[in-house]
């Protein structure tokens, strides 16, 4: 049996196969010994055989016994699973590799360049004078932010607070500002987001399915990267016209409609007296 051989540390996966059977492959372990030499429980060994990203022992007589291959594919398995894979793909891959259809190193580059994010924002921790500093002074205004999930008070340090998104925490100010309400906002944001998801499963899976007919020229895993690599930017770009686009036609349809009418003025609502020092008696 042929498997990916495991990197010396510090090193990649590679491209060579080590022969089941080779003189220094001759040591044999049981399943507890392979165990405690991957340093996992016996249980994770057992669930990985389960999940098929690790071949069945080897039997020798009555005794089922593990070699050197069975050792190396768990460390090849923690090595992938450091990189966030999930067994299900770590299964289909290292089957794809045995069978000689992809090269385990450029699948790896494939998955790097997949999880590379699209966006430089990173999440902030604040402490209450920093937070205040980028607040104004308004009374209400954390409690408003807390609520809508755009803040959350961190346990520690004490007194400090996560903004999980500060581009967001910044574009609700600037709409508060101009009079939307921190909650309208946050649920306009939860509109947008769950629309957006929705179209992002699907872009995805419309591109990967066509990868070779039509995206990513050939398909091979080069060409692949190199499309992704394109469509970070310029995916963005797309998103960000065809958003203005739609709104715009959405503005449209409403005043053409009626519906953009202004609202109904309020019976407290008057229109300010033009000479505050009349009473009103002419």
């Amino acid at each position: 049996m042929d498997v990916v051989a495991l990197p010396e540390p510090g090193g990649e996966p590679g491209r060579e196969s080590v022969e089941a059977g080779a003189a220094d492959d001759e040591a044999v372990y049981t399943i507890d010994e392979l165990a405690a030499l991957a340093r996992l429980p016996v249980r994770t060994v057992r669930h990985y055989q389960s999940e098929k990203v690790l071949p069945a022992p080897v039997r020798q007589g009555r005794i089922a016994v593990y070699r050197r291959e069975h050792l190396q594919r768990l460390h090849l398995i923690a090595v992938l699973q450091d990189r966030g894979l999930q067994l299900a793909a770590i299964r289909d891959a290292l089957s794809r590799v045995e069978k000689g259809e992809l090269w385990l190193e450029d699948w790896l580059g494939l998955s790097a360049e997949l999880r590379t994010p699209w966006l430089e924002e990173r999440p902030l921790l604040l402490s209450e004078q920093e937070l205040a500093e980028r607040l104004d002074h308004r009374p209400g205004l954390v409690t408003a932010l807390l609520e809508a999930g755009l803040l959350r008070r961190a346990p520690q340090p004490a007194a400090s607070y996560l903004v999980r998104s500060p581009g967001l925490l910044d574009i609700t100010l600037e709409l508060d500002a101009a009079g939307v309400d921190i909650d309208l906002a946050a649920e306009a944001a939860t509109i947008l987001r769950k629309q957006l998801r929705t179209a992002a499963v699907e872009l995805v899976q419309h591109s990967l399915a066509r990868a070779g007919q039509g995206f990513a020229r050939t398909g091979s895993t080069a060409d692949v990267t190199k499309a992704l690599g394109a469509l970070r930017p310029l995916g963005v770009r797309a998103a960000s016209l065809v958003f203005a686009q739609e709104i715009e036609r959405a503005l449209r349809q409403a005043v053409d409609t009626g519906k953009a009418a202004p609202p109904t003025r309020r019976p407290h609502e008057h229109s300010p007296d033009p000479d505050p020092g009349r009473d009103g008696k002419g």
